[in-house]
């Protein structure tokens, strides 16, 4: 299943060319035109998936399996100290492409590149247990 209007389908299945890193059956790994380091990279499925939400198991699977070995790849072809791996999901999250993609992100120790955490307010011991029931009980 692919989408005649997305972007990222039709770079996925070669429609649009891409400085390609590694392809088989179900992906395409290419490097980002945009990108935060040296390297920074994007796993992209053949097939659409808006987000990770609509991944069947199988893909899923197979997606961490292609951003390990790509990392791997990575860390020893351009030196890189680690990884980040990052994945984002609707608007909010920072998706800006509605197709499923893994930005696979070398990178340096002493690097100027910054994913920022902790800006959030600590929550409480009763906000933390408040939070897991919540969740548990969807589960």
């Amino acid at each position: 299943m692919k989408d005649c209007n997305c972007i990222f389908c039709k770079i996925a299945n070669g429609e649009i060319p891409s400085t390609t890193l590694y392809e088989d059956e179900d992906f395409r790994v290419i490097l980002d035109l945009g990108p935060a380091t040296r390297g920074h990279a994007l796993l992209l499925p053949k097939n659409h998936f808006a987000n990770l939400f609509e991944l069947d198991d199988e893909t899923a699977q197979k997606a961490i399996l292609v951003a390990k070995k790509m990392a791997g790849k990575m860390k020893d072809a351009l030196g890189a100290d680690g990884f980040n791996l990052v994945q984002n999901n609707g608007e909010a999250a920072g998706q800006t492409v509605h197709h499923y993609h893994v930005h696979v992100v070398p990178r340096k120790n002493g690097d100027d590149v910054t994913m920022t955490f902790g800006s959030f307010p600590k929550p409480s011991d009763e906000e933390m247990t408040a939070i897991k029931d919540k969740i548990k009980e969807n589960m």
